[in-house]
């Protein structure tokens, strides 16, 4: 398999921009939750391009699907985290919209990703 140059891909660099700015909003969460959903936000929103990453160097489209779902999957962790910092006013509803934009934007890409990748993979 020809592996991705996952740096080029709109996707990655879209969830690295994610990352940034999930680290730059958490800052401005209470102290207390540093361990709590600071920590959550910031490790799933860390996820989504390492997983990219990760995936498109394994070798085979069946390593790289597995690894573009989890990604996906904690889009859909930053999804409930963000609401829940919403709901406990730690991030402002402006804030909130746009990294929800951002997040559903980045987990529709990974979807046509996989939906791509395991089109191509039944070809061979």
């Amino acid at each position: 398999m020809t592996t991705h140059q996952y740096k080029k891909l709109k996707v990655w660099q879209d969830s690295i921009a994610l990352s940034v700015d999930i680290y730059k909003i958490t800052e401005l969460f209470p102290q207390h939750e540093q361990f709590g959903l600071i920590s959550q936000l910031r490790r799933a929103s860390v996820s989504i391009p390492s997983n990219i990453a990760e995936g498109s160097k394994r070798g085979t489209k069946k390593d790289f699907i597995s690894f573009l779902r989890i990604a996906h999957g904690s889009g859909a962790e930053i999804e409930t985290q963000l609401l829940i910092a919403r709901e406990l006013n730690f991030i402002n509803n402006e804030n909130y919209g746009k990294l929800l934009i951002s997040i559903e934007e980045i987990m529709a890409m990974i979807a046509s990703f996989i939906k791509s990748v395991s089109a191509s993979a039944s070809e061979v």
